[in-house]
């Protein structure tokens, strides 16, 4: 019979890839979306929503037109917005992002595109701009035709309402919400060398997203809208967008589904000034990191509000024979209904995140493996470590739970956010639409 091992050991180390926007200078700010120079906001009640006290429609302009980037979900039933901002989104402008809850505008056909293509018309009218300038972004029940009337009362509001303010922004931020029990905004500010003779220039990145079910992967129900004053040229501000929503948004999962109207959006206005910036400028690692930064924060929002959810959970995999390796391992574990409620019910049950990893087919010897939970090794080459079950209870009252699970087959590693399932989230999913 196997024996437990007894003798002192260190906690795994997670290796730390690629620089922080804290490494490149950057640090949070106020004003949401609207921090970055030459963004306004607003948000309003139009009437997707019966409650006259609830915000449902949210609009982001720039100033003037300028660069933006986007990524959407790879449902292949995607929603009509999708189909309508994704090839205007690819021309790499805009001018605006008009986004409404309460109807996804999924599964409506015909009538689902012709509205999503009226409702963009009546936005850039009140704009004075073209309509390909405006995307579009929906969020909420599915197979339900989207009225085009509150679209005619509730954009020329919030057009008047636009605002450059951190109130303006964070009403934005309300009214795409739909199951999230609050609104997620973040913003930084940092200093890039573009200015004149390398001089700095002081830039931002700010933004919300909203999302708490129907995550995984690739954004799942979820829109964002970032913006950025740093003058990012087209490719750039895709390469890092791309970038950012690859290792955070793409790395959620609270259930393991993926929605039909996933949309992130970046809108870059150059307004802070300096050079462009480029791929292969000295200065975009470090916008590139911020956007990052931003991205994630965000990301660990969405995970922290999982519908019903308590606790933060972070799952790394490390020591994996291959990156593919290391992602279907760590969402074999974030994804299990068992790993998920063991840490609901407060259970450092160490067995089911091991079995998780070993069911999900990637090849590794189980004598080479490590876990970690909360912090304390629970398992070394394989075999089960001693555990202090009153300190395991007492880690289990942090918000945030950590768990670590070394293969022992190589060098690479992955990081997903997820949250645990409790009663309520069952509750919120059985009366969605009841």
């Amino acid at each position: 019979m196997m024996e437990t091992r007894t003798e002192a050991v260190s906690p795994i180390v997670v290796p730390q890839v690629g620089g922080s926007m804290e490494d490149h200078g950057f640090s949070p700010c106020e004003g949401g979306v609207c921090a970055a120079a030459g963004i306004k906001a607003a948000g309003v009640h139009a009437g997707f929503r019966k409650d006259p006290n609830r915000l449902d429609l949210a609009l982001v302009a720039a100033d003037e037109p300028c660069v933006c980037a986007a990524t959407f979900t790879t449902n292949r039933f995607c929603a009509a917005p999708v189909q309508v901002s994704r090839p205007r989104a690819a021309k790499g402008r805009a001018k605006a992002v008009i986004l409404n809850s309460g109807n996804a505008n999924a599964a409506t056909g015909d009538a689902g595109i012709e509205v999503a293509l009226a409702s963009s018309k009546i936005v850039a009218e009140a704009l004075g701009c073209s309509d390909d300038e405006i995307l579009v972004a929906s969020t909420g029940v599915i197979g339900v035709q989207l009225p085009l009337a509150p679209y005619t009362e509730g954009v020329p509001m919030a057009v008047s309402k636009l605002a450059g303010t951190a109130e303006a922004a964070h009403d934005a931020a309300c009214a795409v919400m739909t199951t999230d029990t609050h609104s997620k905004e973040v913003s930084v500010a940092g200093e890039l060398p573009i200015g004149e003779d390398g001089a700095a220039v002081t830039v931002h990145v700010g933004g919300f997203v909203k999302g708490s079910g129907m995550i995984q992967p690739n954004m799942a129900t979820m829109l964002c809208v970032l913006s950025t004053d740093a003058p990012l040229d087209a490719e750039a501000a895709h390469a890092a967008l791309l970038a950012a929503v690859k290792t955070t948004f793409n790395h959620v999962t609270v259930d393991s589904d993926t929605s039909t109207n996933d949309s992130a959006f970046l809108l870059a206005t150059g307004a802070a000034g300096g050079e462009t910036i480029t791929c292969d400028s000295a200065a975009y690692a470090a916008i590139a990191a911020a956007i990052h930064g931003v991205c994630e924060s965000l990301a660990r929002m969405i995970a922290a509000d999982g519908e019903g959810a308590t606790k933060l959970v972070t799952v790394d995999v490390v020591n994996a024979a291959s990156q593919e390796d290391a992602d279907t391992a760590a969402f074999a574990i974030a994804n299990s209904p068992l790993v998920k409620c063991a840490i609901f019910g407060h259970d450092a049950n160490w067995g089911r995140i091991a079995a998780a990893a070993g069911k999900c087919g990637v090849q590794f010897d189980q004598y080479a493996c490590d876990i970690d939970l909360m912090g304390v090794p629970v398992l070394r080459s394989g075999l089960p470590l001693p555990m202090d079950e009153d300190e395991m209870l007492r880690r289990f009252e942090e918000p945030a739970i950590d768990i670590v699970m070394s293969l022992g087959a190589g060098s690479f590693c992955s990081r997903v956010w997820t949250c645990d399932l409790t009663h309520e989230y069952v509750t919120i999913n059985g009366d969605y639409r009841t």
